[in-house]
């Protein structure tokens, strides 16, 4: 199959880029040569390239920056989705579009299944939600496909900024009231690719398996990494930031399972084979 995926050189795409080369032909785009803002190039592009899937993956992600210019927010997210979706339509293929766990208020006590009413708090998930709702409205022959708390090898992300921050200060202080699924990259690709060589169309949650806090999360780094040093906890409300986070992230992959794939590993698995890459 040939497979375009937008956002190819980030963190989820550059993984998924190189788990489905293993079996298919793989456009990985990205900046500056595909920019989803502009639609007459997102619509040649993908029309010369003929794929008979798209996963999207390029995506404004600072949550906090999100916040800050709420223009390009929806510029990428939203308005940048949906040229995307024209282009799919044009040549009539099927889209995955991925999108978070920010779509969601956090204010339900048990894990998020994918029928769960969606409430986002900040400009990031509004303008995710907006790309959502692009992809429902137009097509047919789609995935939605939610995660949470990625971490990998090709960008920023909570275990390198630990990792970092235990290197130069003598104790750390780490948020314990937000909840979610910590999800490796490398695995949360691999979840995509099985999903996308099917025709199970829909809304799905992928995450690795297992949750915690953000604390618990940093503190399972340390013990990982042998690092031996104070770990206090903070409250969301001590640590001022501009976008509002949900305080339960925590997504059940209740689709995904009953289509018969198997779970992705636990995010403590997953936690040690990035530190070892």
């Amino acid at each position: 199959m040939n497979i375009a995926v937008t956002g190819g050189r980030g963190m989820l795409g550059s993984d998924l880029c190189l788990a489905l080369s293993e079996k298919h032909r793989v456009f990985c785009l990205d900046l500056p040569d595909f920019d989803i803002t502009d639609a007459g190039l997102v619509q040649r592009r993908l029309s010369d390239l003929d794929p008979e899937a798209v996963i999207h993956c390029a995506a404004f992600t600072d949550v906090d920056g999100c916040e800050r210019d709420p223009e390009k927010a929806f510029r990428v997210n939203d308005l940048g989705t949906q040229n995307v979706v024209y282009a799919c339509m044009e040549k009539r293929v099927k889209l995955m579009y991925i999108s978070t766990d920010y779509v969601f208020d956090g204010s339900k006590k048990t894990p998020y299944v994918e029928v769960d009413a969606t409430s986002p708090l900040s400009v990031y998930g509004k303008s995710k939600l907006a790309g959502e709702t692009a992809v429902r409205d137009h097509l047919h022959r789609f995935f939605i496909v939610r995660t949470s708390w990625l971490f990998g090898k090709n960008g920023k992300n909570f275990v390198n900024t630990i990792l970092k921050l235990a290197g130069e200060n003598p104790e750390l202080r780490v948020v314990d009231d937000q909840r979610g699924s910590p999800t490796f990259a490398a695995d949360l690709a691999d979840g995509l690719a099985r999903l996308v060589e099917s025709d199970f169309f829909g809304i799905y949650h992928l995450t690795n398996s297992g949750e915690c806090t953000w604390y618990d999360f940093a503190r399972d780094i340390m013990e990982e990494a042998g690092i031996k040093k104070p770990l206090h906890s903070l409250s969301s409300f001590d640590l001022v930031r501009p976008a509002p986070r949900p305080a339960n992230s925590v997504l059940a992959n209740t689709h995904y399972l009953l289509r018969g794939f198997p779970p992705l590993r636990s995010y403590r698995e997953g936690l040690r084979a990035f530190l070892k890459t």
